[in-house]
């Protein structure tokens, strides 16, 4: 259930990035901090 939460989470994030909402509102920070949490998933898997 939160891998599903996760990644439509992610797919929004996405959406908001390659759209420019994230950049218009000074928002891109969440793109990095999206990025800093797959690594301990990948390394827990």
């Amino acid at each position: 259930m939160l891998f599903i939460l996760y990644y439509l989470i992610a797919v929004v994030v996405l959406i908001l990035h390659f759209t420019g909402y994230l950049a218009r509102r000074n928002l891109e920070w969440i793109v990095y901090l999206l990025a800093a949490t797959v690594f301990p998933a990948v390394l827990y898997l």
